[in-house]
């Protein structure tokens, strides 16, 4: 069978919470509204980072995608996270996300490929997702981690994945390391087969989509889309100029988001999220903690640098 590719800009959609930790339907369905609003939204990931995933339960889960999946009704295609470990529970998860009408799935690693697993044995990766693969059909985004982690893997066995698995049409790179991902991006693009790379290098954008890129799958397409978009077709078009004032533009948001530590991001995206009236609250789960008056500053003066909250922002 023949799985279409994702492509174009893929927010990693938040997931709002009541400040009980219940999810906030009205919240969540205000948020994906905005994000099909916007013009050159290619696919709305559900269930993953962003979405704090591993702290849902499976009715939670399966909550979420309805929710999403109803809200949407096909206008672009959503991107399902899967997060369990082990393989059995992970197509018992890709089932019950096909059958809830999602269009792809995003395979996390599992966690049994730290200490060198993924590496030293990369059949455990290849039979996690020829398992998958074999078990729902439909198309799968393969996820780099970051290239000092134990569960990235090697650009060999990510070629191995695309090559031999026909649902693998797409990767998601948040390797962090630029020769790592030019040298995966040149690889994957001389298979006979098309396989798309989405960048997820939220601080350095401009330099993945200067190697190449089949568009973006960002926890930061929650809150600066537009901008990603513009940027984007910048590059693709060839006007350099243009995509490193876009870049300078955004810098406030992306540093402010993206600083140390990392494990924040998402608390901070969602704290920008409430701030623009997109969500009501900008509640985590633990054991994420509330970001503190010196965080929510940063992020404030970013929100003012980006003349943000003045619905709908324009990219010049």
């Amino acid at each position: 069978m023949e799985y279409k590719a994702f492509r174009g800009i893929v927010p990693a959609c938040l997931l709002p919470f009541n400040k009980d930790y219940s999810i906030d339907e009205a919240s969540y369905r205000n948020h994906l509204e905005w994000l099909v609003g916007i013009k050159g939204v290619g696919a709305i990931t559900i269930n993953g980072h962003a979405a704090e995933g591993s702290s849902l339960n499976k009715e939670e889960r399966l909550q979420s995608i309805r929710i999403a999946v109803n809200q949407v009704k096909g206008r672009v295609p959503i991107i399902c996270g899967i997060m369990q470990d082990g393989t059995l529970n992970a197509i018992e998860e890709a089932k019950a996300a096909r059958d809830e009408g999602v269009d792809g799935l995003l395979i996390f690693p599992s966690c049994e490929f730290t200490s060198g697993g993924g590496t030293v044995h990369p059949d455990m990766v290849f039979k996690h997702y020829e398992a998958i693969a074999e078990a729902v059909s439909l198309p799968m985004v393969a996820f780099s981690y970051a290239s000092s982690s134990d569960l990235n893997y090697p650009v060999s066995t990510f070629v191995r994945l695309c090559r031999d698995i026909d649902n693998v049409v797409s990767i998601k790179d948040a390797s962090y390391d630029i020769i790592f991902y030019e040298t995966l991006y040149r690889e994957i693009k001389k298979l006979n087969k098309d396989v798309t790379m989405l960048s997820s290098f939220s601080k350095t954008m401009l330099a993945s989509f200067a190697v190449g890129a089949d568009g973006l799958l960002s926890g930061n397409g929650s809150i600066i889309p537009e901008f990603q978009v513009a940027l984007f077709e910048a590059v693709n078009r060839g006007d350099l100029k243009k995509a490193r004032e876009i870049a300078d533009f955004i810098w406030p948001m992306v540093s402010a988001c993206y600083s140390s530590p990392f494990t924040d991001m998402h608390n901070r995206m969602k704290y920008v999220a409430c701030k623009l009236g997109r969500i009501a609250t900008d509640t985590a789960r633990m054991p994420l903690l509330p970001l503190n008056e010196l965080e929510k500053k940063r992020l404030d003066e970013a929100i003012i640098a980006l003349g943000m909250g003045k619905e709908p922002c324009q990219v010049e």
